[in-house]
């Protein structure tokens, strides 16, 4: 643990998020107080400033929604962006170009194993902000979206869609509930948080952006699934902002901020379970919202500014026909292509299309570069395109790059069959993704 580098204020102290109680096998496991925390949260000056200041950002990269032309082409690439991001926080090894040369049927079954992961991510956000269309924000649908999450990859056997039925803990591989970081509520205290939890999900009478942190640690510690705790907790923060009225599109990958600050994110999470430091992590939580809203805002405004630059640049070099526009106009929304992905999008000929291709690769356009070896099944990517992706404005990107997860920051969800399943069973350990 590394608490002792951030302060904790006077109104934080053990017991005020929950308290650890004794189980009969020996361990203790931590039980959250229902929220809003109390004491109420101490909204001081420099806790306002900064949502003041989130809210002006989150404000801007609304206002981005309406001025991007076809949005719908732009915000899949957030999404992705966020699918990536988050997955990568739990030990993922895809990067977004792995993900978009899946989503081309380009490298099926030659890309890191985990791509697939990434994918459910992004179906998992799609369906559960179609969801909230209809039906409000509940229990339920988080167990629809989490089925979504794991449906055929790993972790996918450790019952998709539905609360734990035993025991789980966080900690380093091969630790024991005795030794655990951390142990979430047995099942039938996790039954009642969650039960508290639902109500209070529907209580609109803190700020928007407070009700999301809250939401978000929460969630966390109840950890209700076996598998998959982290993603649909942050998943749990964006739905909060779309179906809050705060964001009209799922334009912000704050997964950016809590990956770049990874350690302390599981630190400013225990720090709330161990003393209550509630405005300590809404404050992290905050600066990272304004940061990530201006750097997304930023990447729209550069979207743009490629688009139209772009326009220009085949104008100049006399490509204007028809189907050179609406290869253009598919790069935004599929910047990895084949040449007969562009055919068949395109409803033209392969000659057509490779004609196309290789016009959008010459220097006096750019567009496009080979990332594949061969002449066969060749691979482009939409080269401008993807550095605004691989590079956001504002973020080291050194760090940015740096996938690797320290031992002191993986987390590890066991299941202990043996604990509270009417018969012994096998402890098993998977990744807490």
């Amino acid at each position: 643990m590394r608490l002792s580098r951030y302060s904790v204020s006077a109104t934080s102290f053990e017991g005020r998020a929950g308290r650890f109680i004794q189980q009969p096998t020996g361990y203790r496991a931590f039980v959250p107080a229902p929220l809003p925390p109390n004491p109420p949260l101490q909204l001081n000056d420099e806790l306002l400033a900064l949502l003041s200041e989130a809210d002006r950002a989150l404000g801007r990269l609304d206002g981005v929604t309406s001025v991007l032309p076809n949005p719908d082409l732009f915000i899949a690439m957030y999404v992705r962006q966020e699918a990536v991001l988050s997955s990568q926080i739990e030990g993922t090894q895809s990067t977004l170009e792995d993900v978009l040369e899946w989503e081309a049927g380009a490298r099926r079954g030659e890309g890191p194993p985990d791509v697939e992961e990434v994918v459910n991510y992004v179906r998992a956000m799609n369906y559960g902000l179609e969801r909230l269309q209809e039906f409000p924000l509940s229990l339920p649908l988080l167990q629809e979206i989490h089925g979504v999450l794991m449906h055929g990859v790993r972790g996918g056997q450790r019952e998709p869609g539905e609360f734990r039925r035993s025991q789980n803990w966080i900690g380093a591989a091969g630790c024991t509930l005795q030794n655990a970081t951390f142990v979430p509520p047995p099942v039938h205290e996790m039954k009642s948080a969650l039960y508290d939890f639902e109500k209070w999900l529907h209580d609109g009478s803190l700020p928007v952006l407070l009700h999301c942190g809250l939401a978000h640690v929460q969630f966390e510690t109840i950890h209700p699934f076996l598998d998959g705790n982290g993603r649909v907790g942050r998943l749990l923060m964006t739905f909060l902002l779309c179906h809050r009225g705060m964001l009209r599109c799922p334009l912000l990958y704050l997964s950016l901020y809590l990956k770049q600050h990874r350690a302390e994110y599981y630190d400013r999470l225990m720090a709330v379970r161990l003393h209550g430091a509630w405005e300590e992590w809404l404050a992290f939580l905050l600066r990272g919202m304004a940061q990530v809203s201006e750097s997304a805002t930023t990447t729209a405004r550069s979207i743009l500014q490629l688009r139209e630059s772009g326009r220009a640049r085949l104008f100049e070099a006399n490509v204007q026909t028809g189907p050179a526009t609406r290869l253009f106009d598919l790069l935004f929304d599929q910047p990895v292509i084949t040449v007969s992905l562009v055919a068949e999008r395109l409803g033209c000929t392969y000659p057509t299309a490779a004609a196309l291709v290789a016009a959008f690769a010459k220097p006096n356009i750019g567009f496009l570069e080979q990332v594949s070896s061969g002449k066969r099944n060749r691979r482009f990517r939409f080269k401008p395109y993807m550095q605004l992706w691989e590079h956001p404005p504002g973020f080291d990107n050194s760090d940015f790059d740096n996938n690797d997860i320290s031992p002191a920051s993986a987390e590890t969800s066991v299941r202990d069959a043996s604990a509270l399943a009417p018969d012994p069973g096998e402890i098993q350990e998977t990744q807490n993704r």
